[in-house]
């Protein structure tokens, strides 16, 4: 996937991305501070936003293999398991019994897959949401925040998951989080997004340690707690 001289506008708020691109079956890290631009473009690379200058080449990449798990994620007024179905229901994907078990085991929900999904807690929520977003096979998972109201136990099972399935099936994923060591852990290409621009990447490793520019060198020691 690439994006070519793509702007956003929201009043006073402009997004200006000159050039960025996604290889198949990487994981990439997009950190920033609030404000940076980094949710609008991970709306606009989900097709939920239409530039208002630029172009997006999906490469053949259908809409339908493209999830975005907000940070606060939108649940159907029905149950877990229901909630979990859906997104094969509307692809016309047959769900097997073994396989909703066992994403709702990996998610620690199997005892609350009758609840209602709006009244689990927000790290429940969260969970429910990054399995409903996987269970189908998407070739591109934008996850925004998605561990960020996760207990450790939950947040460390999934990520070895991840990178387990990674492995052996691997798809495209964009995290956005302000954990660096979970991008750290995950991600091997990040972006590094303030005041609309991009304006440093590379590999995660490099780019974390050794920040070419004052503003991720000051984001990262803040982040840190340095």
């Amino acid at each position: 996937m690439k994006i070519s001289n793509v702007q956003k506008s929201f009043g006073r708020f402009c997004l200006n991305i000159p050039a960025l691109t996604l290889e198949k079956g990487r994981m990439y890290g997009m950190i920033g501070p609030n404000g940076g631009g980094k949710s609008t473009a991970v709306k606009l690379l989900a097709g939920l936003l239409t530039p208002d200058a630029g172009a997006i080449d999906y490469e053949g990449l259908h809409p339908r293999d493209i999830t975005l798990v907000p940070q606060k994620p939108y649940l159907m007024r029905d149950t877990v398991r229901a909630n979990l179905v859906y997104p094969l229901q509307i692809r016309k994907i047959k769900p097997d019994k073994g396989v909703l078990d066992h994403f709702l085991s990996l998610a620690g929900l199997e005892d609350l897959q009758n609840a209602y999904a709006p009244g689990l807690s927000s790290g429940e929520a969260q969970k429910l949401a990054l399995i409903r977003a996987m269970i189908f096979s998407p070739q591109l998972i934008i996850a925004d925040e998605t561990f960020s109201n996760m207990d450790m136990e939950s947040q460390a099972r999934f990520e070895k998951y991840i990178l387990d399935r990674q492995r052996t099936a691997p798809v495209t994923w964009v995290v956005i989080s302000h954990q660096l060591s979970t991008i750290k852990r995950l991600c091997s290409h990040t972006f590094f997004m303030q005041d609309g621009e991009i304006k440093e990447e590379g590999a995660t490793g490099t780019l974390l340690e050794s920040p070419k520019t004052q503003a991720l060198k000051q984001y990262v020691e803040f982040m840190d707690g340095g």
